[in-house]
């Protein structure tokens, strides 16, 4: 063990000021990918469309300008305005900038900024639950990647393969090792996730001849079981049902909102896996202690 490492295992809340900031820079991250990635995918969907349905004799459409993670650089969405280093420090660029483009004056969303500290935060808890270790790489991990499935399904309704299969896998191999739930649990919890709400889609699609979610729900649900176990998956499910049920109705209400317009399962599976993630065990205890009176 380095210097580094003894320092950090042992001075825990200088190890979870650390993970906080790099939370921070994460989450600064995140945004790209959130903003990004269904960019991307649309475009190779329309290239892998146009191989398959265009003739032969049709010519390709002229090759895009490249367009990823990295390439282009972050702009300004009105002026184009290339965002410079100083300009993307995670919060502070926000607080010194006022909230505005420093070239057009346009305000700058209070997203960008609401994303960075939520993932700061949410990081340094989990680095303040598991302490210094391999369990806080993993669930670190895992709770970025929740972050990003929850933007992108509240965004477009859609949960990417790119990000819901690698995290069944993962949670596949963490738990190799027994890091939060023994192996046969977590392979169990991949099937019993999946194949529960393909279930409850297909008798519901037969019911009422609606689709009610989406298979990126059923992928989700999959990771969450291979991360957490089988053991975790009725109380997500009832978790996250609840909190829909509730974010709903209030929409609705107090909003106005159409009672016929979808809304996203997938931030709400999120949130209930993360919760999982770090009380499921004490929140199954106390159920099972009520339950006996």
């Amino acid at each position: 063990m380095t210097d580094l490492h003894l320092f950090l295992s042992m001075h825990p809340m200088v190890f979870v000021a650390v993970i906080f900031v790099l939370g921070l820079i994460i989450g600064s991250f995140l945004n790209v990918v959130v903003l990004r990635l269904p960019v991307m995918l649309d475009r190779r969907w329309r290239v892998q469309a146009h191989e398959i349905l265009q003739p032969e004799a049709t010519p390709a459409a002229p090759a895009a300008a490249p367009f990823d993670l990295v390439r282009p650089r972050s702009q300004c969405p009105h002026c184009g305005h290339a965002i410079q280093a100083w300009e993307n420090i995670p919060v502070l660029s926000f607080l010194w900038l006022r909230a505005k483009c420093s070239a057009c004056g346009n305000a700058i969303s209070w997203r960008y900024p609401s994303v960075e500290l939520a993932t700061g935060f949410l990081s340094a808890f989990v680095a303040w639950h598991f302490g210094y270790g391999v369990a806080t790489a993993a669930a670190l991990l895992f709770t970025w990647a929740l972050v990003v499935l929850t933007l992108i399904d509240y965004d477009t309704q859609f949960l990417p393969d790119d990000i819901t299969l690698p995290l069944v896998w993962l949670g596949l191999l963490v738990n190799v090792s027994n890091l939060f739930v023994p192996l046969s649990a977590a392979v169990i919890g991949a099937v019993a996730g999946y194949g529960s709400l393909w279930l409850v889609y297909h008798a519901f699609k037969l019911l009422t001849g609606k689709e009610g979610m989406g298979f990126g729900d059923f992928k989700l649900f999959a990771a969450l079981g291979a991360w957490l176990g089988w053991q975790q998956l009725p109380m997500i499910l009832l978790l996250s049902s609840f909190l829909g049920a509730v974010v709903g109705i209030t929409f609705i209400v107090c909003f106005g909102r159409n009672r016929q317009l979808p809304i996203p399962f997938g931030p709400f599976l999120c949130g209930a896996g993360w919760v999982a993630l770090m009380w499921g065990d004490s929140i199954t205890r106390y159920y099972f202690q009520i339950a006996r009176f």
